[in-house]
């Protein structure tokens, strides 16, 4: 369901403007956060509350939540597995926006001449990923719709830097990335998908990605929040409506073709949404799944990382 602007920022309380502040964003190399970085929008929508913008990048969503839990950003986007991780680690961190389904953003992938064809074929196989990313959901739901478990796969756990040549080289016998990754390795190299966020005509992985902030941020400054979100809601408006043109933007300091750039964008499903109950029920499944396997040490509580719990 698409809110508008004013029924979104209704979900976020206004506080008082005071002395100067300064919040402290991090992004990734892709994203809505990109777009608002490059326009420079926000920084003059906080200028009259006398908040200033820095910008942190990272290289993915496990290391950007490292740095919320060190106290390092206030605030940030991640994919669905990442704050599943963090939260199990102790990270005082809260949902604040979703972004809608992204299934075909990631996927599984193989050299093109790859006798893997199938699910089943990757039993056995070298699989390369990025450990606590939003593609370590994927792996594990691709491989159960094939009947496999991770212990029927190898993981070999590479940054997206280090799992390019690795794929190029034979090294692994797959790859699961997300875009502009993925849309990056299609366009320059000869590969084919096992399988993306949709198996069979059923989506097996939303593949969304969520705005977070520390539960101190939250609480503490609700209005530069809310001036967030306010201007992310009018980003994302733009970037639907301007993808050749972002694409063009964002190629240059993304390093990566505008092709590739667009190909990624085309699969990106822009709007800022509310964190409703079905989607903290999508997260809770997650993170079942995962303190099942054993990929994080406990079962945890998403309501506990809701915002205005605890705020």
């Amino acid at each position: 369901m698409w809110l508008s602007a004013a029924a979104l920022l209704c979900l976020f309380p206004t506080g008082v403007w005071g002395k100067d502040r300064t919040v402290r964003i991090g992004y990734q190399k892709y994203g809505t956060l990109v777009v608002e970085k490059a326009r420079g929008t926000l920084e003059r929508r906080l200028a009259p509350m006398h908040v200033h913008v820095t910008w942190t990048e990272f290289l993915g969503g496990p290391a950007l939540l490292e740095a919320m839990g060190a106290d390092s950003i206030d605030f940030g986007i991640t994919g669905d597995a990442p704050p599943i991780f963090a939260q199990a680690a102790g990270v005082p961190l809260v949902y604040v926006a979703v972004e809608p389904p992204s299934p075909h953003g990631e996927a599984v992938i193989v050299p093109a001449d790859s006798p893997i064809r199938s699910v089943a074929d990757l039993r056995g196989k070298r699989i390369a990923l990025n450990k606590g990313s939003n593609v370590h959901n994927l792996l594990v739901r691709v491989l159960q719709s094939g009947g496999l478990t991770p212990a029927d796969v190898s993981s070999v756990f590479l940054k997206p830097s280090d799992a390019r040549p690795a794929f190029e080289n034979g090294s692994v016998d797959a790859w699961v990335i997300w875009d502009p990754y993925l849309a990056a390795a299609e366009t320059a190299l000869k590969t084919r998908q096992v399988s993306d966020g949709v198996a069979a005509g059923r989506t097996i992985d939303e593949n969304r990605e969520f705005f977070l902030a520390t539960r101190d941020f939250a609480g503490t400054s609700p209005d530069v929040l809310h001036a967030i979100i306010a201007d992310l809601t009018q980003t994302e408006a733009y970037a639907a409506a301007h993808r050749d043109e972002v694409s063009q933007m964002l190629a240059p300091a993304m390093g990566m073709d505008p092709a590739a750039v667009k190909r990624a964008l085309d699969r990106l499903s822009f709007g800022v949404q509310p964190i409703d109950d079905r989607v903290m029920a999508g997260q809770q499944n997650i993170a079942d799944l995962f303190a099942r396997l054993n990929l994080i040490p406990m079962r945890i509580d998403l309501k506990e990382a809701r915002l205005g719990k605890g705020s």
